[in-house]
């Protein structure tokens, strides 16, 4: 997968397939997008494209209500890591400002979309709004196609259980520990990416224990618990246990234990893929002790 980080730069692409949005979470809906992406992109002898902003535009437009405190499911480094899993040929990451605000729906599709990059299609999610104060919509995309020579398609709307799916109630299940709820919506592991920290548990040297720092103020991480987790680190792989501590801390740290422990890991990028939480009656205040409690158990966790 190939990053782009301006327009100039990706109008090399070759007959693109274009979406556009934040895709944060890169939830079941937002594969939904880019499974039918790629097979236009295929059927037209082109490549998949996915253009996304940072920071999110709502930070921007709105620091003082929708944007303060904003927290997204994913890093930007988790969120392209997510695209590249999902087999795009080509990302696009603008950096969001208010003058980029203030382009109108129909100059960005003439001038952007079909200007720079030469669109062949344009594929949106359902209610996707776009351009000065959202007034770009399907309804005018339909309408420009033939006037700038592009296709446009909508996807429907991705339901779960009968409930839609949408990255706010992803943050909402996140928010109140509900993993496995997250997980399905996002028809993938909730997962955290992370410099591996060697901690001293001061208990027991049997049950070695990490920290994962989180470093991006905008990352939502689960309310805190005790989480089953499976963890990779380049060729390494383990099963593992996560204590979130209710500490308030801005910029929380994961503590980590792993069942295959290996002495070169502490320094490493590390992936977290959250598979359950456990129950709760195992917290106590010290991290240490309560990983070890859940130790105990770790045979019986169902992955």
């Amino acid at each position: 997968m190939r990053i782009f980080w301006s327009f100039s730069e990706a109008s090399v692409i070759k007959s693109p397939v274009v979406t556009t949005g934040t895709f944060d979470g890169v939830h079941i809906g937002h594969r939904t997008i880019i499974r039918r992406l790629k097979k236009l992109a295929s059927e037209h002898g082109g490549e998949s494209v996915l253009i996304t902003f940072h920071p999110h535009p709502r930070v921007v437009l709105y620091p003082e209500t929708a944007g303060k405190g904003l927290k997204l499911i994913c890093s930007q480094e988790e969120k392209i890591e997510l695209l590249r899993k999902a087999g795009l040929d080509n990302v696009i990451i603008i950096e969001f400002t208010r003058d980029f605000a203030h382009i109108t729906g129909e100059e960005f599709v003439k001038d952007i979309l079909c200007g720079i990059l030469g669109a062949k299609v344009i594929v949106v999610g359902h209610n996707h709004h776009f351009g000065f104060n959202q007034q770009g919509d399907y309804r005018m995309l339909w309408e420009w196609r033939e006037k700038y020579g592009f296709e446009a398609e909508e996807i429907p709307m991705q339901e779960v259980q009968n409930e839609t799916v949408s990255s706010t109630r992803i943050r909402q299940a996140l928010t109140e520990g509900y993993i496995q709820r997250a997980n399905a919506y996002l028809d993938h592991f909730y997962l955290v990416i992370g410099n591996a920290v060697k901690e001293d548990s001061g208990i027991s040297p049997e049950v070695p224990m990490m920290r994962i720092p989180v470093t991006d103020v905008t990352k939502l991480v689960p309310a805190p618990g005790l989480y089953a987790v499976s963890c990779a680190a380049e060729t390494y792989y383990s099963r593992g246990m996560v204590y979130i501590p209710d500490n308030g801390a801005t910029l929380p740290d994961l503590f980590l234990h792993l069942e295959n422990y290996e002495s070169d890991i502490p320094g490493k990028r590390m992936t977290l893929f959250f598979h359950k939480r456990l129950d709760a009656s195992r917290l106590v205040a010290d991290p240490a002790k309560t990983l070890i409690a859940g130790v105990r158990e770790m045979e019986e966790l169902i992955f």
